[in-house]
Protein backbone atom coordinates (compact mmCIF):
# COMPACT_ATOMS: atom_id res chain seq x y z
CA UNK A 1 0.00 0.00 0.00
CA UNK A 2 1.46 3.61 -0.67
CA UNK A 3 2.02 5.74 2.02
CA UNK A 4 0.60 8.80 -0.14
CA UNK A 5 -2.26 9.18 -2.51
CA UNK A 6 -1.20 10.19 -5.78
CA UNK A 7 -3.93 12.84 -7.12
CA UNK A 8 -4.42 14.10 -10.72
CA UNK A 9 -6.02 17.18 -11.22
CA UNK A 10 -8.36 17.81 -14.05
CA UNK A 11 -8.68 21.43 -15.29
CA UNK A 12 -6.28 24.22 -14.27
CA UNK A 13 -9.19 26.14 -11.84
CA UNK A 14 -8.58 28.57 -9.69
CA UNK A 15 -9.75 26.84 -7.05
CA UNK A 16 -6.80 23.92 -7.51
CA UNK A 17 -4.17 27.18 -7.68
CA UNK A 18 -5.68 28.55 -4.29
CA UNK A 19 -6.74 25.66 -2.29
CA UNK A 20 -6.07 22.25 -3.41
CA UNK A 21 -2.58 22.43 -4.68
CA UNK A 22 -1.88 23.64 -1.38
CA UNK A 23 -3.40 21.65 0.51
CA UNK A 24 -2.04 18.48 -1.68
CA UNK A 25 1.56 19.95 -1.17
CA UNK A 26 0.74 20.33 2.58
CA UNK A 27 -1.08 17.22 3.72
CA UNK A 28 1.07 14.36 4.85
CA UNK A 29 -0.45 11.40 2.95
CA UNK A 30 -1.70 12.58 -0.21
CA UNK A 31 0.78 13.99 -3.15
CA UNK A 32 0.20 15.69 -6.58
CA UNK A 33 1.60 14.03 -9.59
CA UNK A 34 -0.11 15.22 -12.62
CA UNK A 35 -2.61 18.09 -14.01
CA UNK A 36 -4.22 18.19 -17.21
CA UNK A 37 -5.55 21.04 -18.97
CA UNK A 38 -6.47 21.92 -22.71
CA UNK A 39 -4.33 25.45 -21.97
CA UNK A 40 -0.76 23.78 -21.03
CA UNK A 41 0.28 27.51 -20.21
CA UNK A 42 -2.01 28.18 -17.13
CA UNK A 43 -1.75 24.58 -16.34
CA UNK A 44 2.40 25.03 -16.19
CA UNK A 45 1.88 28.11 -14.40
CA UNK A 46 -0.37 26.52 -11.46
CA UNK A 47 2.14 23.69 -11.45
CA UNK A 48 4.81 22.92 -14.05
CA UNK A 49 6.09 19.29 -12.98
CA UNK A 50 3.68 17.31 -15.04
CA UNK A 51 1.24 18.71 -17.52
CA UNK A 52 -1.31 16.46 -19.31
CA UNK A 53 -2.91 17.44 -22.79
CA UNK A 54 -5.65 15.69 -22.19
CA UNK A 55 -8.61 14.39 -19.39
CA UNK A 56 -8.39 11.18 -20.81
CA UNK A 57 -4.61 10.70 -20.69
CA UNK A 58 -4.84 11.97 -16.76
CA UNK A 59 -7.31 9.41 -16.09
CA UNK A 60 -5.23 6.59 -17.84
CA UNK A 61 -2.50 7.34 -16.20
CA UNK A 62 -0.75 4.68 -14.13
CA UNK A 63 0.77 6.82 -11.48
CA UNK A 64 -2.76 8.42 -10.47
CA UNK A 65 -4.27 7.32 -7.48
CA UNK A 66 -7.16 9.67 -7.38
CA UNK A 67 -9.03 12.31 -9.48
CA UNK A 68 -9.57 15.92 -8.11
CA UNK A 69 -12.64 17.36 -10.32
CA UNK A 70 -12.96 20.54 -10.40
CA UNK A 71 -14.53 21.26 -13.57
CA UNK A 72 -17.46 23.12 -14.23
CA UNK A 73 -20.61 22.01 -12.74
CA UNK A 74 -22.42 20.03 -16.37
CA UNK A 75 -18.94 17.86 -16.56
CA UNK A 76 -19.15 16.36 -12.97
CA UNK A 77 -20.90 13.72 -13.67
CA UNK A 78 -19.39 12.48 -16.83
CA UNK A 79 -15.36 12.95 -15.86
CA UNK A 80 -16.46 11.58 -12.08
CA UNK A 81 -18.06 8.68 -13.42
CA UNK A 82 -15.21 8.07 -16.65
CA UNK A 83 -12.42 8.46 -13.60
CA UNK A 84 -14.37 5.94 -11.34
CA UNK A 85 -14.11 3.52 -14.45
CA UNK A 86 -10.40 4.22 -14.90
CA UNK A 87 -9.87 2.76 -11.54
CA UNK A 88 -9.44 6.14 -9.86
CA UNK A 89 -10.82 7.38 -6.53
CA UNK A 90 -12.29 10.84 -7.10
CA UNK A 91 -12.85 14.03 -4.65
CA UNK A 92 -15.14 16.04 -6.57
CA UNK A 93 -16.33 19.66 -5.99
CA UNK A 94 -19.98 20.32 -4.87
CA UNK A 95 -21.93 20.45 -6.17
CA UNK A 96 -21.57 16.64 -6.78
CA UNK A 97 -24.27 16.51 -9.49
CA UNK A 98 -26.64 19.03 -10.94
CA UNK A 99 -29.85 16.90 -9.25
CA UNK A 100 -30.22 14.06 -7.58
CA UNK A 101 -30.51 11.63 -10.22
CA UNK A 102 -27.28 12.34 -11.57
CA UNK A 103 -25.68 11.65 -8.29
CA UNK A 104 -27.41 8.80 -7.92
CA UNK A 105 -25.45 7.25 -11.01
CA UNK A 106 -22.19 8.34 -9.82
CA UNK A 107 -22.86 6.66 -7.05
CA UNK A 108 -24.43 3.45 -8.71
CA UNK A 109 -20.09 3.87 -10.73
CA UNK A 110 -18.63 4.61 -7.84
CA UNK A 111 -20.03 0.52 -6.45
CA UNK A 112 -19.55 -0.76 -9.58
CA UNK A 113 -15.52 0.63 -9.54
CA UNK A 114 -15.32 0.05 -5.73
CA UNK A 115 -13.34 2.90 -5.53
CA UNK A 116 -14.27 6.16 -3.05
CA UNK A 117 -16.02 9.26 -4.79
CA UNK A 118 -16.67 11.77 -2.06
CA UNK A 119 -18.02 15.21 -2.87
CA UNK A 120 -15.59 17.90 -1.80
CA UNK A 121 -17.77 19.92 0.89
CA UNK A 122 -14.78 21.25 2.30
CA UNK A 123 -16.41 23.21 4.90
CA UNK A 124 -17.52 20.18 7.12
CA UNK A 125 -14.41 19.39 8.05
CA UNK A 126 -13.76 22.71 9.68
CA UNK A 127 -12.97 21.41 14.06
CA UNK A 128 -14.32 24.30 15.59
CA UNK A 129 -18.05 23.92 13.26
CA UNK A 130 -17.77 20.18 14.10
CA UNK A 131 -18.03 21.34 17.69
CA UNK A 132 -20.43 24.04 17.01
CA UNK A 133 -22.99 21.43 14.97
CA UNK A 134 -22.33 18.94 17.82
CA UNK A 135 -23.81 21.37 20.29
CA UNK A 136 -26.43 22.33 18.29
CA UNK A 137 -27.93 19.15 17.22
CA UNK A 138 -27.42 18.05 20.94
CA UNK A 139 -29.98 20.86 21.85
CA UNK A 140 -31.48 21.58 18.77
CA UNK A 141 -32.68 25.13 17.58
CA UNK A 142 -36.63 25.67 16.45
CA UNK A 143 -35.05 28.32 14.09
CA UNK A 144 -32.41 28.39 12.32
CA UNK A 145 -31.07 31.45 9.32
CA UNK A 146 -28.19 30.27 7.42
CA UNK A 147 -27.19 32.99 4.42
CA UNK A 148 -24.28 32.98 1.82
CA UNK A 149 -23.84 35.60 -0.78
CA UNK A 150 -21.26 37.57 -2.44
CA UNK A 151 -21.81 40.06 -5.68
CA UNK A 152 -21.26 38.57 -9.71
CA UNK A 153 -20.18 41.89 -11.61
CA UNK A 154 -18.71 40.14 -14.60
CA UNK A 155 -21.79 38.63 -17.22
CA UNK A 156 -19.15 35.93 -18.89
CA UNK A 157 -18.38 34.37 -15.13
CA UNK A 158 -19.53 30.66 -15.82
CA UNK A 159 -21.65 30.70 -12.81
CA UNK A 160 -23.87 32.85 -14.62
CA UNK A 161 -23.75 30.37 -17.20
CA UNK A 162 -27.17 28.01 -17.37
CA UNK A 163 -25.73 25.52 -19.69
CA UNK A 164 -23.16 25.21 -17.38
CA UNK A 165 -24.89 24.44 -14.06
CA UNK A 166 -24.53 28.09 -13.12
CA UNK A 167 -26.43 29.69 -10.57
CA UNK A 168 -26.49 30.84 -6.97
CA UNK A 169 -28.96 28.20 -5.84
CA UNK A 170 -25.98 24.99 -7.17
CA UNK A 171 -23.07 27.27 -5.69
CA UNK A 172 -23.60 28.41 -2.84
CA UNK A 173 -27.02 27.37 -1.79
CA UNK A 174 -26.21 23.97 -1.92
CA UNK A 175 -23.56 25.03 1.32
CA UNK A 176 -26.90 26.32 3.21
CA UNK A 177 -28.94 22.91 2.35
CA UNK A 178 -26.22 21.20 3.91
CA UNK A 179 -25.21 22.91 6.68
CA UNK A 180 -29.27 23.51 7.84
CA UNK A 181 -29.52 19.05 7.45
CA UNK A 182 -26.61 18.54 9.48
CA UNK A 183 -28.36 20.68 12.33
CA UNK A 184 -32.04 19.98 11.87
CA UNK A 185 -31.81 16.47 10.22
CA UNK A 186 -34.12 15.81 6.88
CA UNK A 187 -36.08 18.49 6.08
CA UNK A 188 -39.92 17.18 4.53
CA UNK A 189 -40.77 20.01 3.12
CA UNK A 190 -39.79 23.51 0.92
CA UNK A 191 -40.51 27.19 -0.21
CA UNK A 192 -38.35 28.74 -2.32
CA UNK A 193 -38.50 32.69 -3.89
CA UNK A 194 -35.96 34.78 -5.42
CA UNK A 195 -34.92 36.74 -8.50
CA UNK A 196 -34.72 34.58 -11.69
CA UNK A 197 -33.14 36.62 -14.70
CA UNK A 198 -31.73 33.82 -17.10
CA UNK A 199 -30.11 31.87 -14.08
CA UNK A 200 -31.38 31.89 -10.38
CA UNK A 201 -29.41 35.29 -9.10
CA UNK A 202 -30.68 35.00 -5.73
CA UNK A 203 -33.00 32.11 -3.87
CA UNK A 204 -34.60 32.04 -0.51
CA UNK A 205 -35.64 29.20 1.29
CA UNK A 206 -37.49 27.69 4.14
CA UNK A 207 -37.25 23.68 4.96
CA UNK A 208 -39.40 22.54 7.50
CA UNK A 209 -38.53 19.44 9.51
CA UNK A 210 -40.32 16.97 11.38
CA UNK A 211 -39.44 18.16 14.76
CA UNK A 212 -42.00 21.43 13.48
CA UNK A 213 -37.99 22.97 12.90
CA UNK A 214 -37.79 25.80 10.52
CA UNK A 215 -34.41 26.88 8.61
CA UNK A 216 -34.39 30.24 6.76
CA UNK A 217 -32.12 30.05 3.85
CA UNK A 218 -30.12 33.07 1.69
CA UNK A 219 -28.15 31.88 -1.50
CA UNK A 220 -27.38 35.19 -3.55
CA UNK A 221 -25.25 36.44 -6.28
CA UNK A 222 -26.91 40.10 -5.72
CA UNK A 223 -25.45 41.19 -1.54
CA UNK A 224 -22.30 41.96 -0.69
CA UNK A 225 -20.34 39.16 0.40
CA UNK A 226 -21.98 37.18 3.65
CA UNK A 227 -21.67 34.09 5.43
CA UNK A 228 -23.82 33.89 8.45
CA UNK A 229 -25.38 31.00 10.61
CA UNK A 230 -28.00 32.09 13.40
CA UNK A 231 -29.00 29.56 15.80
CA UNK A 232 -30.97 30.38 18.81
CA UNK A 233 -27.88 32.79 20.92
CA UNK A 234 -25.50 31.77 18.12
CA UNK A 235 -24.50 34.02 15.49
CA UNK A 236 -21.55 32.25 13.40
CA UNK A 237 -19.27 34.32 10.84
CA UNK A 238 -17.96 32.51 7.51
CA UNK A 239 -19.43 29.38 8.36
CA UNK A 240 -18.36 28.22 4.91
CA UNK A 241 -14.90 28.85 4.92
CA UNK A 242 -12.85 30.92 7.56
CA UNK A 243 -9.60 31.64 6.12
CA UNK A 244 -7.60 32.23 9.35
CA UNK A 245 -8.87 28.18 9.50
CA UNK A 246 -8.34 26.46 6.16
CA UNK A 247 -10.17 22.82 5.85
CA UNK A 248 -8.73 22.02 2.52
CA UNK A 249 -5.85 20.19 4.07
CA UNK A 250 -8.02 18.26 6.53
CA UNK A 251 -10.09 16.94 4.18
CA UNK A 252 -7.37 16.24 1.69
CA UNK A 253 -5.81 13.77 4.77
CA UNK A 254 -9.00 12.34 5.86
CA UNK A 255 -10.43 11.09 2.30
CA UNK A 256 -6.80 10.03 1.42
CA UNK A 257 -6.50 8.06 4.58
CA UNK A 258 -10.05 6.64 3.36
CA UNK A 259 -8.44 5.44 0.28
CA UNK A 260 -5.34 4.45 1.32
CA UNK A 261 -7.17 2.04 4.43
CA UNK A 262 -10.01 0.92 2.17
CA UNK A 263 -12.63 2.32 4.74
CA UNK A 264 -15.54 4.61 3.62
CA UNK A 265 -15.46 8.04 2.78
CA UNK A 266 -15.59 10.50 5.60
CA UNK A 267 -18.79 12.43 3.68
CA UNK A 268 -21.27 9.73 2.41
CA UNK A 269 -23.01 9.89 -1.47
CA UNK A 270 -26.42 9.06 0.19
CA UNK A 271 -25.92 13.24 2.34
CA UNK A 272 -24.62 14.24 -0.93
CA UNK A 273 -27.88 12.32 -2.71
CA UNK A 274 -29.86 13.90 0.23
CA UNK A 275 -28.64 17.34 -0.38
CA UNK A 276 -29.69 17.35 -4.04
CA UNK A 277 -33.07 16.01 -3.56
CA UNK A 278 -33.49 19.22 -1.46
CA UNK A 279 -32.04 21.28 -4.55
CA UNK A 280 -34.74 19.57 -6.80
CA UNK A 281 -37.33 20.58 -4.26
CA UNK A 282 -36.35 23.97 -4.05
CA UNK A 283 -36.48 24.33 -8.15
CA UNK A 284 -40.11 22.75 -8.35
CA UNK A 285 -41.02 25.42 -5.54
CA UNK A 286 -39.66 27.97 -7.70
CA UNK A 287 -41.62 27.10 -10.76
CA UNK A 288 -45.00 26.67 -8.87
CA UNK A 289 -44.61 29.92 -6.32
CA UNK A 290 -45.63 27.76 -3.82
CA UNK A 291 -44.65 25.19 -0.44
CA UNK A 292 -42.83 21.56 -2.02
CA UNK A 293 -43.02 18.09 0.11
CA UNK A 294 -40.11 16.50 -0.06
CA UNK A 295 -40.40 12.58 -1.27
CA UNK A 296 -37.82 9.58 0.07
CA UNK A 297 -36.33 11.25 3.03
CA UNK A 298 -32.91 10.25 3.32
CA UNK A 299 -31.23 10.12 6.52
CA UNK A 300 -30.31 13.58 7.12
CA UNK A 301 -26.48 14.87 7.03
CA UNK A 302 -24.44 13.45 9.81
CA UNK A 303 -21.24 14.98 11.40
CA UNK A 304 -18.03 13.38 9.11
CA UNK A 305 -16.69 10.67 10.37
CA UNK A 306 -20.28 9.16 11.85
Amino acid sequence: MPRRLRFGILGAADIARTQLIPALQEAENAELVAIASRDGARASSLWPDRVLATYQDLIQDPSVDAVYVPLANHLHKEWTIRSLQAGKHVLCEKPLALDASEAIEMAAAAEGSGKLLMEAFMYRFQPSLRRVVERLRQDPPNTSWITFGFPIKAPDNYRMDPLMGGGALLDVGVYTINLARWIHGEPTWVRAGGRVDGIDLTVSMTLGFPSGARSFLLASFDTPEIQELRAGKLRLERPFGDPADPPYRRMVEEFSAAALGGLPAPLTLQDSIANLRVVDGVRRSLDTGGRHDLAEPGQGAAPVGQ
